[in-house]
């Protein structure tokens, strides 16, 4: 299961069962300051979807330097490692979001609202995917 966590929402993207395709599944409503992490979602998503690896994606700097949002998404992970007992392995994810939300206008034309409501499902799909493509 691939993630893009963000302060408000995490994009949730799964892989077909040989490890191959990775497909983009929903996003999921968060509020970091009040430690709502969706947690509830996402267990039934695991038990859906045998879940049985997270790959969470890291937004790197381009100088390839952590910032707060690595440091977020790491958190983020380290929570769920625990509460899942599953391992969780992180994607650098620059230029994701970019290239998603390119993808969404040269390919599809759709409004900037629209894309705002996919944006992170296409983002986490894409971390996903260099994810498999790189390790499989």
């Amino acid at each position: 299961m691939g993630l893009d966590v963000g302060s408000k929402t995490v994009g949730v993207a799964i892989s077909d069962p040989l490890g191959f395709t990775a497909q983009g599944l929903e996003i999921i409503q968060i509020n970091e300051e009040k430690e709502q992490f969706g947690f509830e979602r996402l267990t039934e998503l695991v038990e859906q979807y045998k879940v049985d690896k997270f790959v969470i994606g890291l937004p790197k700097n381009m100088n390839n330097t952590s910032g707060p949002r690595v440091d977020a998404s790491r958190a983020y992970g380290e929570k769920i490692a625990k509460l899942f007992q599953i391992p969780v392995d992180y994607q650098d994810e620059r230029l994701t979001t970019v290239a998603a939300e390119r993808m969404l206008i040269e390919q599809a034309d759709i409004s900037r609202s629209k894309r705002k409501k996919v944006i992170d499902k296409l983002a986490a799909q894409l971390i996903l995917q260099n994810y498999l493509d790189r390790n499989f």
